[in-house]
């Protein structure tokens, strides 16, 4: 057996989330195996950095897997890639440490969340309809960047979580709203992430945006502990897994890797 590391990208829409399903729905990782399958050796089941919700896309998850192929790598991800369905790409396979794990060595996860406002220029609303949401009222921006700004740091996240039964305590690295590409896009890594979490943020934001909260409410709202006194759960469809890191948190290296990457 080898190791193999890969990097991969994926449109989540048609698929019930990262995980495979004993009762047999599509999903990623089920994907992956069954090309796997496809290729001369042995291999075992392949494990990624993060489990992603039904719907929510990839631009760079990290995964190992064990194997008895010979193939040399890049010769390897080509085969690999013939085998995939189109809304799944192999960008990079690389033999590792025999002990290398996607999952347990990660150190931080980095998502992108994609937002567009269309009250006054309603073009793409078809087009971008599994990539982007759209919001159709105007939003206070800088009240938006303001409160995600109070959200970086370590905290118990317990009011973003949902359905959680582990330590809710984490630490945002990066919690960012840029206006890119004509876009709102938040930017947020941590070393670890709750269900629900990033994509409560993002609703919770844009209760800030509507003028339902306060950037000032935001400190309040993180003691409270309390599921209801966030926003709601946003659509899925906007929200992209973008980075695993496995070294320390360096801002200056994850935005390098983050521009490489294809929207």
């Amino acid at each position: 057996m080898r190791r193999l590391r890969l990097t991969i990208e994926y449109d989540g829409s048609e698929f019930l989330g990262w995980q495979r399903q004993k009762s047999g729905e599509r999903t990623v990782q089920g994907e992956l195996e069954a090309a796997l399958a496809r290729l001369p050796g042995e291999h075992g089941s392949v494990q990624g950095a993060g489990r992603t919700d039904a719907g929510v896309h990839a631009l760079g998850m990290v995964a190992h897997v064990d194997t008895t192929s010979q193939i040399p790598d890049e010769k390897l991800r080509l085969a690999l890639g013939a085998h995939l369905p189109r809304d799944i790409g192999v960008l990079a396979v690389e033999t590792s440490a025999a002990d290398f794990h996607a999952q347990f060595d990660c150190r931080y996860r980095r998502y992108l969340y994609r937002l567009r406002v269309r009250r006054d220029d309603p073009r793409g609303v078809a087009l971008q309809r599994r990539r982007v949401l759209s919001v159709f009222r105007r939003l206070d921006v800088a009240a938006m960047s303001e409160a995600a700004e109070a959200l970086t740091g370590s905290h118990d996240f317990s009011s973003f979580a949902t359905r959680e039964t582990r330590s809710r305590e984490r630490t945002l690295l990066l919690c960012e709203l840029r206006a890119e590409e004509g876009e709102l896009r938040l930017h947020v890594a941590a070393d670890g992430f709750l269900r629900g979490m990033v994509r409560t943020i993002v609703g919770t934001l844009l209760w800030v945006g509507k003028g339902k909260l306060s950037p000032s409410d935001v400190p309040g709202l993180l003691a409270a502990r309390d599921r209801t006194r966030a926003g709601h759960n946003v659509a899925p469809h906007g929200l992209y897994f973008v980075e695993a890191g496995y070294g320390a948190w360096d801002r200056e290296r994850s935005e390098a890797a983050v521009r490489t990457l294809v929207l």
